[in-house]
């Protein structure tokens, strides 16, 4: 099973453009998530997908591998799906660009869901965290999943799912983290069908998925992430590379 993973890479960003070139303890951050990944001795092969002249050449001159994005793509399956096309590989897994302190167990997790899938049941798998705090489960920017006995998702909302009409009833919310293994051919498929209703009402891609029926196999962890998403992240960021 050929494995690799794919690294979304926009130069543009709504509260911190150009993050990912910023320097991190003398390296820009694609540079750090880059060696990251490669570090993890997971993939067969690591690849920065970027719509950016700057990312490339900043990849290539370390010495990395990068794929430009022809293009446009208003989501992160689509901008993977151009990059893979004429890879020849079974399972790609999409690393976060503005996390470089990547988290290898919950990597491995992902790609043991596939190498334990002898049937080829499973068509993508992602991680999910338990949450119990009010504000945290009522937040409509983390998404919550829903899966069944098997783990398997059964919706994904920015609403408050399931709803508790009986107060008695024992419930265990799951926050969903973003961190995607994909088969390639559910990439490729994905890339042919048009946004449904539910994924144009609640603005999540993975509802397309579910929706032409797609299996997504949740695996559970305590993982949260630590992105970049602002000035201060950063700055936390460096503080925690010190360390």
């Amino acid at each position: 099973m050929k494995t690799i993973a794919v690294i979304p890479a926009r130069y543009a960003s709504t509260r911190f453009p150009a993050k990912l070139m910023q320097d991190l303890g003398g390296k820009t951050v694609i540079t750090r998530t880059y060696e990251a990944a490669v570090n993890t001795q997971l993939f067969d092969d690591v690849f920065v997908v970027t719509d950016s002249d700057l990312i490339f050449q900043e990849i290539v001159a370390q010495g990395g591998k990068a794929i430009m994005s022809i293009k446009t793509h208003e989501s992160g399956s689509d901008r993977i799906a151009e990059a893979v096309a004429d890879l020849a590989v079974d399972v790609v897994v999409n690393v976060q660009g503005d996390e470089p302190f990547i988290d290898r167990d919950s990597l491995a997790q992902l790609i043991a869901v596939f190498k334990a899938d002898t049937h080829r049941e499973i068509d993508l798998a992602s991680l999910m965290r338990p949450i119990q705090k009010p504000d945290e489960i009522q937040n409509p920017n983390n998404v919550k999943v829903v899966v069944d006995r098997q783990n398997r998702a059964l919706y994904f909302s920015r609403s408050v799912v399931p709803h508790m009409r009986d107060a008695d009833a024992s419930v265990t919310y799951f926050q969903h983290i973003g961190i995607y293994a994909f088969r390639k051919q559910a990439l490729m498929d994905f890339a042919q069908w048009p946004m449904q209703t539910l994924e144009a009402a609640e603005k999540l891609e993975q509802l397309r998925y579910l929706e032409f029926g797609k299996r997504i196999q949740m695996v559970q962890t305590a993982h949260v992430g630590v992105g970049i998403d602002t000035p201060e992240d950063l700055e936390r960021a460096r503080q925690m590379l010190n360390r």
